[in-house]
């Protein structure tokens, strides 16, 4: 039996296909404000600890607690989504979003302002329920996949261009108004995003059946908070105390009682076994290293920027212009790498490019300990790791779907994002306390971390990059994304 694909109206589009140009434009509205979220803070991080009263190594945790929140609602807000609407849960995860958005303005104290921060990394799950709508949409076309690659590369592209403008926006604005209506800006444009989804998209019921797993999500997040929980007491405690270590343990722990509970389920949120296979855990454990430094150093780079070194006798002295410039760089050099993967990869073979963008991180953070005095070096350095980890972000999704049976394809490509995200989180937490400062507050440079802790911070990044070049040697060859492969993927900050 065959089925006739459905006819082509008079301006030679089909049905599913009507409606998709302005179906983008509405999310692309939605990546403006995700890439927005992403570049806006960045440069203003140490006005924002000076506007708390806190250290800037502070700073650090309330990257390590966003990401955290990121990773944990990845899996079951896309799970509900196939369950009730893809667009219901879009406009949840973006009402926690504004939420946040308005509390991060607004915090009176560093402990409100740490949850208001975390509350907004709900905006994760915003581009993968894009892609699932556009999906949707162009179901019955003939051309589904090909439709849904180039709205989702028009997506990223938005998202990429927000990256810049926020960052641009926030380093331009800082001098020139308040903190309070600094950090409110990005929260209209949330509620504005808020609003586009509501008014401009559909809404259609989920389409998947089965149940929810309760039981894998509430074991993986006691471990993930455990662990957490026990970074946070080595920074409040110092290493030699035992709680720290018992934490951590305990998180480590219940990794097995989950990995028992995950096997066991016919419908997991994580496939355990599938990640245990040759062609998985190579990938997803060089995403959780890569995480390191792609989510890692972002603020220590940032802090270290602003440092003043006619006070501290290091740093670049910058203001937030120029960390500004600075992830403008990095995000073009990043695009770059993505988009000149595939040439990349018929030089010197999959595998070869994703050992070669391993090795180009290496490269740019290692270069961060002799080379760390200039503006010059800076961006050099940036430019460097930019390539590399663009590469990295661009071809580790199409290497675990190339290793993923045909109906865990999502699964595989959506664990790269959430391993990322984990070693994000947690280098964050290990950032936090090599950077924290030491002595009296009278002591001129008071809350501004130590050298070491930066050049600590810079050698963790290289050394784990070097460690995810050495995995990835590990790959079996059948499984290697081919360049044809790395054509399709759509690079995702």
């Amino acid at each position: 039996m065959t089925t006739t694909p459905p006819a082509p109206t008079r301006s030679g589009t089909t049905p599913g296909v009507r409606g998709l140009a302005t179906l983008v434009g509405f999310l692309v509205v939605v990546e403006l404000a995700s890439g927005i979220l992403q570049g806006y803070y960045t440069p203003i991080f140490s006005d924002i600890a000076a506007h708390l009263g806190i250290q800037d190594a502070d700073v650090n945790w309330f990257e390590a607690a966003q990401l955290l929140v990121s990773a944990l609602c990845v899996p079951p807000l896309a799970r509900l989504g196939d369950l009730v609407g893809h667009k219901k849960v879009l406009l949840i995860s973006t009402a926690v979003t504004a939420v946040g958005s308005w509390g991060v303005a607004f915090a009176p104290s560093f402990e409100t302002f740490l949850v208001a921060w975390a509350l907004q990394g709900f905006y994760v799950v915003w581009l993968p329920l894009e892609v699932a709508i556009i999906y949707r949409r162009t179901a019955g076309t003939g051309r589904q996949g090909v439709l849904t690659r180039r709205s989702a590369a028009v997506l990223v592209g938005a998202l990429e261009l927000a990256v810049i403008i926020g960052a641009l926006t926030s380093g331009t604005l800082v001098e020139a108004t308040s903190m309070t209506v600094l950090l409110a800006l990005p929260a209209v444009v949330v509620t504005v995003c808020f609003v586009v989804i509501w008014v401009g998209i559909d809404d259609t019921p989920g389409e998947a059946t089965g149940g929810f797993d309760w039981p894998g999500l509430g074991l993986v997040t006691t471990a993930l908070l455990l662990v957490m929980g026990g970074l946070i007491a080595v920074r409040l405690q110092g290493p030699g105390s035992l709680l720290p270590w018992l934490l951590i343990g305990a998180g480590l722990l219940v990794l097995v009682p989950f990995h028992r509970v995950e096997a066991a389920r016919a419908d997991p949120m994580i496939d355990v076994r599938l990640l245990a296979t040759r062609g998985q855990w190579p990938v997803q454990l060089t995403a959780f290293l890569f995480g390191i430094s792609v989510l890692g150093a972002q603020i220590p780079l940032s802090t270290f920027a602003r440092t003043d070194p006619e006070v501290t006798g290091y740093g670049l002295g910058a203001d937030a212009a120029f960390v500004s410039t600075l992830v403008g760089v990095y995000v073009v050099f990043l695009a770059i790498g993505a988009l000149t993967l595939p040439l990349s990869a018929r030089l010197l073979g999959p595998r070869g490019a994703l050992v070669g963008g391993a090795l180009l991180v290496a490269l740019g953070y290692g270069l961060f300990l002799p080379f760390h005095d200039s503006t010059t070096q800076t961006l050099l350095n940036m430019a460097i790791a930019g390539l590399g980890s663009g590469a990295l972000v661009a071809a580790l999704p199409a290497t675990a779907a190339a290793a993923a049976p045909a109906d865990r394809t999502g699964f595989a490509t959506g664990m790269t994002n959430a391993t990322k995200t984990v070693g994000g989180a947690f280098a964050s937490s290990v950032f936090a306390i090599a950077l924290a400062s030491t002595g009296s507050l009278d002591e001129p440079g008071a809350g501004q971390a130590p050298l070491s802790g930066y050049l600590t911070v810079w050698a963790i990044c290289s050394v784990s990059a070097v460690a995810a070049a050495l995995v990835l040697l590990m790959m079996p060859r059948p499984v290697e994304a081919g360049p044809e492969a790395a054509v399709d993927v759509v690079p995702v900050l």
